[in-house]
């Protein structure tokens, strides 16, 4: 039989996505087979799994926390936002539109059937699925339609624990608070609460669970310490972004954050590594004169970040960077930025349009509804080293320079490189993550790598279910977990 719990959270950002990646390594390393579940997403740092859907990227950390691949059901309803009223809809890993804010919270209701399906296709794969909920319950003008929270849990019959975060303050009122606004149908799917983020001595709080406790009637499972490794994992909400640059000294690669910025876990390996000074620049500010590298990293709407990117006259720190022998590279959407020009025909980020790009490299840029999505390997012609990574893009890339590719992937040339090779670009997001490629890539700058990407996460994770061991009270969190 296989029993399900759900991690909800009295706000956005409270640490629900590293829990359930650390409860779900530390159940499997207690014998169980575990399947991660998030029936609602909304993140433009997405994942492509390997029968080529996509899911949030914390839904693939936490299949890789249970030892199992990425799928489709373990995030059936993704939102892509692309603008400040409207995202990309994804159902069960394919693209179905573009919905507007209004229109999908009139219209959710009807994705809790798909939500359903792959909740219980899941529950025939495993003995344990733990649920993330989104946002908060407590955000009573939602609840008509909700699949995220307590729609969800009540529909599918999945108790809660609910998680507060102490380091934002006022955590007896986030959690007190949410048990007073909740109907009562709601409030009683409610089994316990656990309180993320303290900074120093757990035990100064023990009052402050003892009014939590008298308040709510609900049990504590534990006063979980700041977890130092978090920044090893890869983030998947824009909010952590601050959190990702680098701490190394040495070569410096240069980050223009732009709105829409999507797949920013590209960035991950090359911030641990202690050889590169990664910076990301924010608004306001202007890329550094002293960067060896400007990195443009994905993109949801291409053309509105390319705008973003002039008026905040990065474009002319590009072109002096340039002029000054630096390297530019760009990823998926910042390798459409590098061309010619970026045409929308079809409208699929928004108006019909023709814009003009960077002028970097000698390609042009046709965006179209058709996604492609699909993991890949290949090979860095400069190095010969190997690499992996994905795609997950709307369009096709095509002129001169894509005749000097710089990948062979698939069997096929990929990418585009001028002749001075110190402007490049690809589609493929994930290089950086293969090991012998980003040593390649940094030992042409002159630096060195000393980091195995992937031992460093598998061991963040094992540090973090030891964590939730020793500070979490998971027996009971397991005997309060249902069947279903």
């Amino acid at each position: 039989m296989t029993r399900a719990i759900m991690i909800q959270g009295t706000g956005s950002n409270v640490g629900k996505s590293m829990v359930v990646a650390g409860l779900a390594r530390a159940c499997v390393r207690r014998g169980l087979s575990v399947r991660p579940f998030k029936p609602q997403n909304m993140s433009n740092n997405a994942a492509v799994t390997p029968e080529g859907g996509e899911i949030g990227r914390a839904q693939a950390l936490q299949a890789r926390a249970a030892g199992v691949p990425p799928h489709v059901d373990m995030n059936p309803v993704l939102l892509k936002p692309q603008s400040e009223t409207g995202a990309q809809l994804i159902v069960q890993g394919k693209v179905i539109g573009t919905q507007e804010a209004r229109a999908f919270g009139h219209e959710r209701g009807a994705l809790l059937t798909p939500v359903l399906q792959s909740f219980h296709r899941l529950a025939s794969h495993a003995d344990l699925i733990i649920v993330e909920g989104a946002g908060s319950p407590a955000e009573t003008n939602l609840r008509k339609g909700d699949i995220a929270n307590m729609g969800f849990a009540v529909a599918a019959g999945v108790p809660v624990i609910l998680m507060g975060d102490i380091d934002r303050g006022g955590v007896i009122a986030q959690l007190v608070g949410s048990h007073a606004v909740l109907e009562d149908a709601d409030r009683a799917m409610i089994r316990g609460f656990a309180v993320n983020k303290f900074r120093g001595d757990p035990s100064l709080f023990d009052d402050g669970l003892t009014d939590i406790i008298r308040r709510t009637g609900w049990p504590s499972l534990g006063v979980l310490p700041w977890f130092d490794g978090a920044h090893r994992l890869p983030a998947e909400d824009v909010l952590d972004l601050p959190a990702r640059a680098g701490s190394g000294t040495g070569l410096v690669i240069a980050v223009p954050v732009l709105p829409r910025i999507s797949n920013f876990d590209d960035l991950d390996p090359l911030a641990a590594e202690p050889h590169v000074d990664l910076r990301l620049i924010q608004r306001g500010h202007p890329l550094p004169a002293d960067a060896d590298v400007i990195l443009l990293p994905g993109s949801k709407s291409t053309i509105s970040d390319l705008a973003c990117l002039r008026a905040e006259g990065w474009d002319i720190d590009i072109a002096a960077h340039v002029r000054r022998g630096g390297h530019v590279m760009g990823l998926c959407g910042g390798y459409q930025m590098l061309g010619q020009t970026v045409a929308d025909p079809a409208g699929v980020e928004g108006p019909a349009a023709t814009v003009p790009g960077l002028g970097l490299l000698d390609v042009h840029t046709t965006l179209a509804p058709l996604k492609t999505l699909a993991l890949r390997a290949g090979t860095d012609l400069a190095s010969g080293t190997a690499l992996t990574g994905y795609e997950i893009h709307m369009g096709e890339t095509t002129g001169p320079d894509t005749a000097r590719a710089w990948l062979h992937v698939e069997g096929k040339p990929a990418g585009a490189v001028t002749p001075s090779g110190r402007i490049k670009g690809c589609y493929l997001h994930g290089i950086f993550g293969s090991d012998a490629y980003r040593a390649a890539f940094l030992h042409q700058l002159g630096q060195r790598s000393t980091l195995s990407y992937d031992h460093m996460v598998e061991d963040t994770l094992d540090a973090l279910a030891q964590h939730l061991e020793a500070h979490m009270d998971i027996d009971l969190l397991l005997e309060l977990a249902a069947d279903i």
